[in-house]
């Protein structure tokens, strides 16, 4: 019983997430170091309703997250710039 309470407890937490652009993308995608990568799921961030949320909840710079939040790729929770080609 209490397995499943927290189960649902934890889908609740997630309902966020439901409304990103990158949903259904490949958690390989989302959770990439690489730009090369990560980059379907930054073109996914410039349209997303809740890319503000996003990076609010995953707050990047304070959790060494790697992946993508917010529009910007992460790389232990520092920003990796793009190289100008």
């Amino acid at each position: 019983m209490a397995t499943t309470r927290a189960y649902s407890h934890t889908n609740t937490q997630l309902d966020w997430r439901r409304a990103a652009a990158c949903a259904n993308l490949p958690e390989r995608s989302v959770f990439s170091r690489l730009r090369s990568e990560a980059e379907p799921v930054l073109r996914a961030c410039n349209q997303c309703p809740i890319k503000r949320e996003c990076e609010a909840v995953v707050d990047p710079a304070h959790t060494w997250f790697d992946g993508v939040s917010g529009g910007r790729l992460w790389r232990n929770g520092r920003e990796v710039k793009q190289v100008a080609r």
